[in-house]
């Protein structure tokens, strides 16, 4: 894997974390700072995915009635527990 530097500035907080962090797992804080900055990035990935495709969902029609919603929700953890509605 070919690698970069960069540089940034951390609080002096998390720069202290970061290294108890190292230390207590025996790695590197570039290691630590890769894999945090790795689990960012696909958070915000997934998540900005997530939205373009309910955006695009949205603009094709593609929805789910409020109230259908609420009445399935509402449902939940009684006897009379109701599907999950469908799009329209």
């Amino acid at each position: 894997m070919t690698t970069t530097t960069i540089s940034l500035r951390l609080p002096k907080d998390l720069a202290e974390q970061l290294t108890s962090l190292a230390q207590s797992t025996k790695r590197t804080k570039s290691f630590c700072a890769v894999e945090a900055i790795k689990n960012y990035l696909r958070q915000e990935s997934w998540q900005i995915q997530a939205i373009e495709e309910g955006l695009a969902d949205a603009d094709a029609g593609r929805m789910i009635n409020h109230d259908d919603v609420k009445n399935w929700v509402t449902s939940w953890n009684t006897s009379l527990e109701k599907e999950p509605p469908k799009c329209k």
